[in-house]
């Protein structure tokens, strides 16, 4: 478990590990989240690298017999 410390301006650096693991770049975006007592910090994709990612989904309905 990695641990960082919040600095007097409120900053913090996400640990070398953790970035590594999720790919967070230098001035790439993150969302902050308040979540049950605790912060999630979310990286914010650019549509650019989210392109594709329903590909294959299966988009068939099932509908009810009265809405065909």
């Amino acid at each position: 478990m990695e641990s960082a410390t919040v600095s007097t301006k409120y900053q913090v650096v996400i640990p070398k590990r953790v970035r590594e693991q999720l790919g967070i770049k230098p001035g790439q975006k993150v969302r902050v989240i308040p979540y049950m007592g605790r912060i999630e910090l979310i990286p914010v994709e650019t549509l650019k690298e989210n392109r594709g990612f329903l590909k294959g989904i299966d988009t068939e309905v099932k509908r009810e017999p009265d809405r065909e």
